[in-house]
């Protein structure tokens, strides 16, 4: 038996590799984790859902205290301003905690961090800032990028991809965001509600690719409902800058006359790309899929013995906590266990206000699959009919849940609320044990909470909602 380095080694330490590393070293292996950032954590501890999700939480409480939405509790402020220098150094406190948490753990849990880049040499041997490293057990893990716009020149200063719209030193006056998904929409609420003019421009039809087509509309009525301007549609067929000044031309998708809308910032949020650069996956005879990812099988093993790969670099949602299941799924698997993530129980979440949420099949997908064997039943209920969001004043959004018309069983559920994000777990759990629509609703949920809701859309698929 060759004698190696590590029984197991991670090639990034993102939500996927921090924890692929931690349950394997758990699991008794010798570990270790490569890493060429100063901290761990990956994109999404570093410059992703972390800082983004301070920003967005901190510009809520500024913009329900600038707008007067407390007012109505009796709440009078005079005088509220912004200080973006203290948003910005409390959001790096966060990310500072958290990164230091993940190292803290490296430790507690015994496994070695190697920094730098690793390339491979061979299966079972890695070249790691000049330093070979052999393992019987390679995890690649390293997560996706922002995806480049052809011809537009991110200058991180007046054009911006996410991790420089988390850095935007001064509120601008009009940001224009070129993509309607889910980071563009969470980014581009962050500097509408701290007083920026917000354009989204958005190729297709509808934001939110990919989410069910109800919520897709009512979201957007919502946008913009709160001042944000929807240009669908529409494509983006350049961006000049001169003296900070952006210059950006669109025109529609189907062809037509072009106009020019003038920005002070432009977020460039067209989606993202597996990073795969510089591995060396050559070496090892490892092709790419069409999309420029690692194909794997059920458990996670990739086409050359003793490579494994999970996260945004395999297909499948590009999503911190399928990463994280998929670690620990892989670490069980090196050590001889079974570990297994459902791919098709995955819940998605856009951390606006209201929270968007959803798991398991959209309704067009769900009537598309069970079209030949006996359609969906779908039950609705608005959040303006819950008794707690409406002395919350919270009333934007509702409880979407489509089954299976012949067995009853939950195929997806889509919430639009201010705690969407939170309640979709109780969702996901009824999946992932096979729950039928009558199983939520003769569950009894405590009142008055959000979560009626979801009980409430479950009864209307029975035909039968108490309190609408």
């Amino acid at each position: 038996m060759a004698d190696y380095d590590y029984d197991v080694l991670v090639i990034g330490a993102g939500p996927g590799g921090y924890v692929a590393a931690i349950r394997a070293a758990q699991l008794g292996l010798r570990t270790a984790c490569a890493e060429s950032r100063e901290t761990l954590g990956g994109t999404c501890l570093n410059v992703g859902c972390i800082p983004s999700k301070a920003l967005l939480h901190a510009s809520e409480i500024y913009e329900e205290a600038k707008g007067g939405h407390l007012t109505k509790f009796g709440i009078d402020f005079q005088g509220v301003t912004l200080n973006l220098d203290q948003m910005h150094a409390e959001k790096a406190k966060a990310v500072k905690e958290l990164t230091g948490g993940v190292e803290f753990l490296f430790k507690k849990n015994k496994v070695t961090w190697l920094k730098g880049k690793a390339a491979f040499q061979d299966a079972h041997t890695v070249d790691i800032a000049g330093q070979k490293v052999t393992a019987k057990n390679i995890v690649i893990a390293t997560g996706s990028s922002v995806m480049p716009l052809p011809g537009v020149e991110v200058d991180q200063k007046t054009v911006v991809d996410s991790t420089g719209a988390l850095e935007i030193p001064k509120v601008p006056e009009h940001m224009v965001v070129i993509g309607g998904g889910v980071i563009g929409l969470e980014l581009g609420s962050v500097w509408r509600r701290l007083g920026a003019k917000v354009t989204v421009v958005e190729f297709v039809d509808q934001i939110l690719p990919g989410f069910d087509g109800e919520v897709r509309r009512e979201t957007a009525k919502l946008f913009k409902k709160q001042g944000m301007e929807l240009k669908l549609s529409t494509k983006v067929t350049g961006v000049t800058v001169a003296d900070g000044v952006a210059t950006v031309t669109v025109e529609p998708a189907a062809g037509g006359a072009s106009e020019t809308l003038t920005a002070d910032a432009v977020l460039v949020s067209i989606g993202r790309k597996a990073n795969v650069d510089g591995l060396n996956l050559e070496a090892i005879g490892l092709e790419l899929n069409k999309r420029g990812q690692i194909e794997t099988d059920h458990s996670f093993r990739t086409k050359v013995d003793g490579v494994w790969a999970i996260g945004d670099c395999i297909p499948g949602l590009m999503l911190a906590h399928k990463a994280e299941d998929e670690g620990v799924a892989v670490a069980e698997n090196i050590a001889g266990q079974t570990g297994i993530v459902n791919e098709d129980v995955i819940p998605s979440v856009v951390y606006t206000m209201p929270e968007i949420a959803g798991v398991g099949l959209t309704e067009e997908a769900a009537r598309d699959k069970t079209a030949e064997s006996g359609g969906i039943k779908v039950g609705k209920f608005p959040f303006a009919a819950n008794s707690r969001a409406k002395t919350n004043r919270d009333t934007d959004g509702f409880v979407k849940i489509i089954a299976d018309a012949k067995t009853d069983r939950v195929l997806g559920v889509w919430i639009v609320s201010s705690l969407a994000g939170t309640l979709i777990a109780e969702a996901a759990i009824a999946m992932e044990f096979g729950a039928t629509s009558e199983d939520i609703a003769y569950t009894c949920h405590a009142h008055p909470t959000h979560a009626e809701a979801i009980k409430e859309a479950a009864m209307a698929v029975q035909g039968k909602p108490i309190h609408i």
